[in-house]
């Protein structure tokens, strides 16, 4: 009997190896896909506020910077797969793009169900055979196959299945598992004035501080929600305040109303419009609905002490929002354990890993799922070459 190949984990990873493996092969005989869920792709419904954010335009020398903590670790497999590569082949089954602002590229249709439905009918119209609602406990489940691709994903939205077992699987297998915390989740500051959640603020500014050194900034749209600083360029540092929070340093987020002016010229502009710290006179500075909020924050404040509060207003980051509403999981199995041109265990023959199961996450904009569909389908390739090497 030829050999098979096993893969674990039914998200955007685990298809694009099965549709690649099975390319290679020559069809899908051989492959055998096993999700816990009953449909595939389940996580992808959610993703990009049910828009699915499949890639980044951006070139690999932009794309790059958007990734944490090893940049370079993808660059084979996204050579190999590249956004380009992600866009023709989505096209290829159905799934015409459109890209808009910041590079980001969504299926035309803006829908991410449409997405996740054509991948599964591209895995079965491949022939893969797919095992629903079937959850691998232990890699002896896994023994009568001689090539196993873990694909498992992370722990963010448990709901879809992302509980983690990935993780357990890889350590059985000896690989080391990296710390995991949620990232790209909200950030809640303390005090947290009732009036802040509902309010989107645009093109702002947003400056993380760490045991009061600043450490990274960022510029552009967040919103205030009931959970509190989330989506956007607050997604952007939480992963570096949720680390330092986990670490017990002290976090702060500073907030810019006007990153586009120094200080110095936005003081002369206050003078210029004799601009007041009345409600009536703040709304040329801010949204109408910040004004109480920003008031409240700042008591007795003064038209002098005005522009140094609007551009630095000053939060304290007490918690986060866990795995339930985070976008996606920092931390992993060590990238220094796995092959970056073939997605192999350097402990384990015949055994790949790919997707958020990795040391290898990226920030909001299309990053991750590219992520995803990169090392997934170095992955499959790569162990259905191992299986007809085996010949």
């Amino acid at each position: 009997m030829e050999g098979r190949i096993a893969i674990v984990g039914g998200g955007p990873a685990g298809m694009m190896a099965a549709i690649r493996a099975a390319g290679i092969l020559g069809g899908g005989e051989r492959v055998v896909l096993f999700d816990k869920n009953d449909r595939l792709g389940r996580k992808i419904y959610l993703t990009g506020k049910g828009r699915c954010n499949l890639t980044n335009l951006r070139p690999w020398e932009e794309f790059a910077t958007h990734l944490h903590p090893n940049q370079g670790f993808l660059k084979q497999a996204f050579r190999a797969f590249s956004n380009e590569d992600a866009i023709r082949f989505f096209e290829s089954i159905g799934v015409p793009v459109v890209t808009l602002q910041g590079q980001r590229v969504y299926p035309a249709s803006l829908v991410a169900g449409d997405v996740a439905r054509a991948l599964e009918r591209r895995v079965r119209v491949s022939g893969v055979e797919i095992r629903y609602r079937t959850r691998i406990a232990s890699m002896s489940d896994l023994s009568g196959f001689d090539a196993v691709i873990l694909a498992t994903g992370g722990k963010s939205y448990p709901v879809t299945g992302s509980t983690g077992d990935g993780y357990a699987l890889a350590q059985e297998a000896g690989h080391t598992v990296t710390p995991l915390f949620p990232s790209e989740t909200a950030l809640l500051p303390q005090p947290y004035d009732p009036g802040l959640p509902g309010l989107e603020l645009k093109n702002v500014g947003l400056h993380l501080f760490i045991d009061r050194t600043p450490v990274e900034s960022d510029q552009g749209d967040f919103n205030f929600t009931e959970d509190g600083m989330e989506s956007g360029i607050a997604y952007h540092l939480s992963r570096r305040a949720v680390w330092a929070l986990c670490n017990g340093q002290k976090v702060e987020i500073v907030l810019d109303l006007k990153p586009a002016l120094t200080l110095e010229k936005l003081s002369a502009r206050i003078v210029r419009d004799s601009i007041t710290v009345r409600k009536d006179s703040l709304r040329s500075m801010m949204p109408e609905a910040l004004i109480d909020p920003f008031l409240r924050a700042n008591p007795g404040i003064t038209a002098a002490g005005l522009p140094a509060r609007l551009k630095e207003w000053r939060f304290r980051i007490v918690d986060y929002k866990g795995y339930e509403r985070a976008v996606v999981t920092a931390g992993g199995v060590n990238l220094k354990e796995i092959v970056p041109k073939t997605m192999a265990s350097r402990l384990r023959p015949g055994l790949y890993l790919c997707g958020e199961l990795l040391d290898l996450d990226g920030d909001t904009g299309g990053y991750n799922l590219q992520i995803a569909f990169s090392t997934g389908a170095l992955a499959g390739a790569s162990a259905a070459r191992y299986l007809l090497s085996l010949r």
